[in-house]
């Protein structure tokens, strides 16, 4: 254990550095600029250098453990309790030492340059997505000021370009119609070919092809986990990576009464996200083909709403998750499992 604690409030350009011991005793203060910070490091023993989880953090991160450092990450969130009064970057890097004293203090797992390249890839094409899907609306909204109503989603972009050819509509209402058809289709292959880029990385880590054998996960869920998940190891089981995901109820409980609310949102919400959408694909299958008779998915379906259900779904499918990958095996069906 390092006997130096080293909080580091980043920024751009001005770095705030507090050094202090375990026990509490200040042996720097220092504001150093972008240059001047790894050089200060470099001199510095072996320590416990401390940062908050923000944009630059891994970065800095990996560069401080080159340095001979053990660099831990923490939560602002997690900060902020610790800020005597008045706010600035001094009082926030003492808060950050004072912080990663605390025994109980859980930190967050510095990511590798791969997996940062992954997050990029995906967060990259739902970009696209979502800039095809404003461009999208936009169209169908000129169309239903005409009296043209347009089904949403991207699938029925074909029955707009046949509405423009043959509906009655001001020529330049067709022609700003028409340049937004061309966007939609240029993002449309920026997006395929960022998918096939996704898949192509799927199918290179043996990990993903593992997740990939449950159903309702695909290369994006998969690839997602890879890029923006901790290692699952660190978590003790199962029910801790569904609830670092979110995807358990918020507690409002005291005086010994228990009292759940609506699931917490509090983790990673691209992984919680496709998570839940590929739970729902699962209960819409079950909708039109009965599921085996007797399993969980049938006892819920019968006294539940399907939303509800794709929630429930989506936890047990991150607790299999955290199994598949600790114990390095792919995905078993529980109804084959109980049948055998």
């Amino acid at each position: 254990m390092k006997d130096t604690v080293i909080g580091v409030d980043l920024a751009k350009n001005i770095f705030q550095v507090h050094g202090a011991s375990r026990a509490g005793e200040v042996m720097f203060r220092k504001k150093l600029r972008r240059q001047q910070f790894m050089q200060f490091m470099a001199t510095q023993p072996p320590a416990l250098v401390v940062l908050e989880a923000c944009g630059s953090a891994h970065y800095w991160a990996r560069e401080l453990a080159g340095a001979g450092h053990e660099v831990r990450l923490i939560a602002p969130q997690y900060v902020k309790p610790f800020v005597k009064r008045q706010k600035n970057d001094a009082a926030d890097a003492e808060a950050i030492v004072i912080a990663a004293r605390q025994p109980e203090m859980r930190f967050v797992e510095p990511r590798t340059e791969a997996q940062q390249a992954r997050g990029v890839l995906f967060r990259a094409r739902q970009r696209l997505v979502h800039q095809r899907t404003e461009l999208v609306n936009a169209l169908r909204a000129v169309l239903y000021e005409f009296g043209l109503v347009v089904p949403q989603g991207i699938a029925h972009i074909r029955h707009i370009e046949a509405m423009l050819d043959e509906a009655v509509l001001p020529e330049a209402v067709k022609q700003e119609c028409l340049d937004p058809l061309r966007q939609i289709s240029e993002q449309s292959v920026r997006i395929d070919v960022r998918t096939k880029k996704i898949r192509m990385l799927a199918q290179e880590s043996e990990n993903t092809c593992r997740l990939q054998s449950m159903p309702g996960v695909g290369p994006l869920t998969a690839l997602a986990i890879e890029a923006f998940a901790p290692d699952l190891q660190s978590f003790r089981r199962g029910r801790d990576f569904a609830a670092w995901l979110g995807l358990v109820p918020r507690q409002f409980s005291s005086g010994g009464k228990e009292r759940l609310g609506k699931i917490s949102k509090a983790g990673q919400a691209d992984i919680r996200r496709l998570l839940i959408m590929g739970a729902m694909t699962q209960v819409n299958w079950a909708s039109r083909k009965a599921p085996a008779p007797g399993s969980w998915l049938a006892r819920m379906l019968a006294r539940k709403p399907r939303m509800l259900v794709a929630i429930a779904l989506a936890n047990r499918m991150a607790r299999a998750i955290w199994a598949m990958a600790t114990k390095q095996e792919d995905y078993r069906d529980p109804a084959l499992s109980v049948a055998a």
